[in-house]
């Protein structure tokens, strides 16, 4: 490690103002930021830490969209309910002293290509609220751990809105516990979404083809003859391209099958 400051705003005003220091970045639970420190692969001179604001903790229903705060940990909304397929998936990120201290908005502002979250996110169609403007999820995740988010944005909440049925099935990296492959799948009214997270050099994306086939027979039985192309998929020595791509089609059904 080596030596720097450490802001503790109480405000979502206070820490957009510390982030306007040289060379500061935001800290939300550190299980991301931390490792990176002690690997000099980031040196900030200051970190602003987002666990002491209170208007950017708390989970509540506003009508049918589930409001999270950004500095809300995963053992919270695991520990809520109110959206069954987002706490169970909450309650399989790490483990208890991870979910003890990790955050949805800094999972969310980091957008690891196998974090869980974003193929929440993505597949309920939520909005990331930050300190500035609303950002439709569609709209926010746009590669590699990158997003839409500008400097000195932070991610103060997140709106999910809650679908007739929904599940998440990650196939786990055991030495991690992240996703190898993880599919998360939300049935609307008027459609259904799929997203994919762990498969892809790209990050979090949307599987359109099981998508189109779901919306008119929402069963496992409609993606059974769908393929996912190997291009572009993530090979390293969990598993190659072809191995993820073949997951991601497996990892949907039994979405599908355990949301209905």
């Amino acid at each position: 490690m080596y030596n720097f400051d450490i802001e503790k705003p109480g405000s979502v005003a206070d820490a957009v103002a510390a982030l306007g220091l040289e060379d500061a970045q935001a800290l939300g639970g550190g299980q991301t930021l931390i490792p990176t420190l002690k690997q000099r692969l980031a040196s900030p001179s200051t970190l602003v830490s987002l666990s002491g604001v209170a208007e950017m903790q708390g989970i509540s229903l506003v009508g049918r969209d589930l409001r999270i705060g950004g500095a809300t940990t995963h053992g919270a909304v695991a520990a809520d309910g109110s959206y069954p397929a987002l706490s169970a998936l909450a309650a399989n990120i790490g483990d208890p002293a991870v979910r003890s201290r990790g955050t949805i908005g800094g999972s969310l502002a980091n957008n690891d290509p196998s974090a869980c979250y974003p193929a929440a996110a993505l597949a309920s169609g939520a909005t990331i609220v930050t300190n500035t403007r609303e950002i439709a999820a569609d709209n926010y995740f746009q590669g590699l751990f990158d997003t839409a988010l500008e400097e000195g944005e932070i991610v103060t909440a997140v709106k999910f809105p809650i679908p007739e049925a929904a599940n998440y099935q990650k196939f786990v990296q055991p030495a991690s516990r992240f996703a190898l492959v993880g599919v998360y799948v939300a049935k609307f009214d008027s459609d259904v979404r799929v997203a994919v997270t762990g498969a892809s050099n790209n990050g979090v994306f949307r599987w359109t083809a099981a998508e189109e086939a779901l919306s008119g027979n929402f069963s496992a039985d409609a993606v059974e003859g769908l393929s996912m192309s190997a291009d572009d998929m993530i090979a390293d020595l969990h598993g190659s391209a072809e191995y993820r791509a073949h997951l991601v089609q497996v990892m949907t059904a039994r979405a599908v099958a355990a949301a209905r």
